[in-house]
């Protein structure tokens, strides 16, 4: 029998709550398996990850895992019997806010005890992670220009550059064709300039077309952005076309490219981190290993001041009690609440997507039902921590702690959001092996098992699976996830870095009418 903080895994099944009617397969498990510490035979081929009813569960009688609700029994199921998506019914169920009931300070460690990494302090004072040169798009129809801009500058022409990352191109399919007010285009402004004053790009480039609808000058206005020596912008139609303006970005590059490659690398400490979660591909284990061992590893970020930034608003559907609870004010929990209940508004109309139940065929595959036991697992990526602040999507992240910020459960779309806000650092879970980098920031990739870990070795940074194994704690895998996060933040390579992914993972949210 292994204890994991609270969870029993004792002989083929995890029990996660005394109060659980459900216990999880740890490994495959055949019919007619007896399980001895739950006092039943298995009635069915259950699969690791999967749930197994530990007793009879009448119909329409909860089902609880971690003791949180995460459907209905849809017809009485006999102890031993396997519990998915066939006899679980999705359906909504009371939940008590208690804003702020659970709130508690952090108890935060003095300047000199903090944990520290080699960041770049740029001349503002914030401190970036990697040191790129962007080039961003404004609307689809400049999107070639940029990356023929970028992708001039291969490793052999920056051979001379050590200290520059990359030049990378930020393109998108929008900025026309769109309301030229409202939310929808003052979110992707608001994403853009986030990048273009990311403290990871030492200078910016941005190209527009000259009659889209997002107009360059109106992204300036709106953000508060000026031409400078580390901003620069392009129209296509002023510029003399395609082939004039490829050749002027390339030149400005070619005069940004010295300075930026000034940079050093200092010693600062751990509060100057803002990270990024996410999730994605997620399994049966994914609430067992990788997420609490990262929400362990934020505990520790937010002891030493850091910041991290809980995301995917459906995904958190069905335990935002949990996290309203733990609000710093009454405000930052109703805010909370307000956008999934726009969520709930906009997508709860006969539309198969996850707020309303239907997980992806990957998830589903990996043993999870539905949004409530996916939801589950991917809250816990923010640990045990009050949460400090609630923001809109791509808005600048101020306040230090567990924050959440507003966007899709779809990570690309996600962690641009995440990176426009300022996040310089992401910390990724996977169960199923999703494959993902966000240049301009390294990007942590946690396993969930180690079979999965061992296939994809190449894409995985972290094997959390050694949690389930017996041969490592939540807690010391939570510490080995904060130790990544430093070194990675140092300039150590990430897997998603090494395999040069990042290149297209530029997603802002779309959202609106498209005309």
């Amino acid at each position: 029998m292994i204890e994991l903080s609270g969870k029993t895994i004792n002989g083929p099944v995890i029990r996660l709550h005394p109060a659980d009617n459900v216990v999880i397969a740890r490994t495959d498990v055949a019919i007619g398996t007896p399980v001895p510490s739950e006092d039943f035979v298995s009635r069915s081929q259950v699969a690791a990850g999967y749930k197994i009813a530990a007793r009879r569960i009448r119909q329409g009688e909860a089902v609880r895992k971690y003791n949180n609700v995460i459907g209905f029994a849809a017809t009485e199921i006999a102890p031993g019997t396997l519990v998915h998506g066939h006899n679980l019914e999705f359906r909504e169920f009371d939940r008590d806010y208690a804003y702020c009931a659970d709130y508690r300070p952090v108890d935060l460690l003095p300047a000199e005890q903090r944990a520290s990494f080699d960041g770049i302090v740029r001349a503002n004072g914030e401190v970036a992670t990697r040191n790129y040169i962007g080039v961003l798009s404004t609307v689809n129809c400049s999107a070639t220009v940029v990356h023929k801009i970028a992708a001039w500058f291969t490793p052999e022409r920056l051979a001379d550059y050590p200290n520059v990352d990359g030049v990378v191109a930020f393109s998108h399919s929008i900025g026309c064709g769109m309301e030229m007010s409202g939310e929808p285009m003052a979110l992707l402004r608001r994403t853009t300039a986030g990048y273009a004053r990311h403290p990871n790009l030492a200078a910016a480039l941005i190209v527009g077309l000259g009659c889209e609808r997002n107009q360059l000058q109106g992204i300036l206005d709106q953000e508060g952005l000026e031409r400078n020596a580390r901003l620069h912008t392009f129209t296509m139609q002023e510029t003399g076309g395609t082939r004039k303006t490829i050749e002027a970005g390339i030149e400005a590059v070619k005069a940004l490219l010295p300075e930026a490659n000034r940079i050093k690398r200092t010693r600062v400490d751990a509060s100057q981190l803002k990270v990024g979660l996410q999730c994605g591909g997620s399994d049966g284990f994914s609430s067992i290993t990788a997420n609490p061992a990262l929400g362990a590893a934020v505990d520790l970020l937010v002891q030493h001041g850091g910041t991290a930034i809980l995301s995917e608003t459906p995904e958190i559907y069905g335990v935002e009690h949990t996290l309203t609870r733990r609000a710093a004010s009454r405000a930052v929990g109703e805010k909370l609440i307000e956008r999934v209940r726009w969520w709930k508004d906009v997508y709860s109309v006969g539309r198969d997507v996850q707020i309303n139940g239907q997980v992806s065929p990957g998830n589903q595959v990996g043993g999870l039902a539905n949004i409530f036991e996916k939801s589950l697992g991917s809250s816990m990526k923010g640990g045990t921590g009050p949460l400090m602040a609630v923001y809109r999507y791509a808005e600048p992240v101020s306040e230090r702690g567990l924050v959440f910020m507003d966007t899709p459960g779809f990570d690309p779309v996600s962690a641009t959001g995440q990176i426009a806000g300022g996040a310089n650092l992401i910390a990724f879970t996977t169960g199923r092996g999703s494959m993902f980098g966000a240049k301009p920031v390294p990007s942590l990739k946690l396993a969930t098992n180690t079979p999965m870990y061992r296939r994809l070795t190449e894409d995985m940074d972290l094997n959390c699976g050694e949690i389930l194994d017996g041969t490592a704690s939540i807690e010391g895998t939570g510490r080995a996830i904060f130790e990544a996060m430093l070194k990675a933040a140092s300039g150590e390579r990430t897997k998603s870095e090494l395999l040069g992914l990042g290149d297209h993972e530029f997603v802002p949210w779309q959202i609106g009418i498209m005309s």
